[in-house]
């Protein structure tokens, strides 16, 4: 075993069949994509920032693997939750044994249950509330509009979360993120806490929706990053889970060749999916890769790789692996 690199010696040697195997030809596709030039998008489904992915998706950030994230609004605002109120989490192993009155109890105290970790209502959520609030209001007075992700780096920028930190700080990638500033897509944003919040204060008219950039603005400017940075080859796409975060950023790419004929525009020059969804009838994020070649958005040659497994086990490999641990 190489002692520099036990992470990637390890599964080189032991992952060599089925799922194991895809993980491993995955992981060498994505650093030939790098090593090749071409950028890479990372999309973020399901829990992925209260499962901690800022611990190794955080040095993707810093080394220059990932140049774009595509996340729910949930992922963008969970890493920081994270970041404020780790002390205040409380992990519950036996959440499978929970009555509804278990369940009831924990909303009772203040605790939202992902799986088996609560989220702190209070530390978490009204703690990032009320310092958002200030940014968001200040935009309305002074007629600025900015997308979910820049309302959330002026928010670190800022420095106000500082006094509240309770992890280490290279530990979350929305800090990395904005360190680099890295674009984020986040598509359905208004179904997030904060996305909720947000439209409570529109509701009592204290904000206005219109200082918030829409999902079709976003669309709009992912098609201008990906015809900046696609060149000739295009972009890699690495989907963490399902549902929005990768279902809308995919179709830039026939939204570009088909609706406005930009017939240059090259596919997707990677793809990689780490599912749990099995393949089914209808179900998009049960699809083999090869259906997105009748949709124009991967090409017969694209590399494409589907891993059936847990993505908190699964991305946290693959990304010591392009880091070369």
């Amino acid at each position: 075993m190489d002692q520099n690199k036990p992470i990637s010696s390890f599964i080189e040697k032991h992952y060599l069949h089925f799922n194991a195997a895809s993980l491993v030809d995955a992981a060498k596709a994505y650093k030939k994509h790098l090593a090749d030039g071409k950028k890479m998008m990372i999309t973020l489904g399901g829990a992925m920032s209260t499962a901690e992915l800022g611990i190794s998706l955080a040095e993707m950030i810093r080394q220059d693997k990932v140049q774009i994230i595509t996340c729910t609004g949930a992922n963008l605002e969970e890493d920081l939750m994270n970041l404020v109120a780790h002390n205040h989490y409380k992990r519950v192993p036996d959440y499978r044994d929970f009555t509804p009155q278990q369940e009831w109890d924990l909303l009772q105290s203040g605790l939202n249950r992902v799986t088996d970790t609560c989220i702190p209502e209070e530390e978490a959520f009204r703690r990032l509330q009320s310092h958002l609030f200030d940014i968001w209001k200040s935009a309305l007075d002074k007629g600025e509009r900015f997308f979910p992700y820049e309302y959330m780096y002026k928010l670190i920028r800022s420095g106000v979360l500082k006094q509240y930190y309770e992890i280490d700080p290279k530990n979350s990638w929305m800090l990395a993120a904005a360190e680099k500033n890295l674009p984020i897509i986040v598509p359905g944003w208004e179904d997030s806490t904060m996305g909720n919040i947000f439209a409570a204060y529109c509701i009592k008219n204290e904000l206005k929706p219109s200082i918030m950039k829409t999902g079709i603005e976003y669309m709009m400017f992912l098609a201008d990053w990906y015809t900046k940075n696609a060149g000739k080859e295009g972009i890699g796409f690495f989907q963490i889970g399902g549902g929005i975060s990768g279902d809308f950023p995919i179709c830039v790419v026939p939204m570009l060749t088909q609706d406005l004929e930009r017939e240059d525009t090259p596919f997707w020059s990677y793809f990689c999916q780490i599912s749990d969804s099995t393949t089914s009838y209808g179900s998009y994020s049960g699809a083999v890769p090869n259906e997105k070649i009748t949709w124009g958005k991967l090409g017969i040659n694209t590399p494409k790789f589907i891993i059936e497994s847990d993505a908190t086990i699964v991305a946290p490999l693959i990304f010591a692996y392009v880091l070369g641990w």
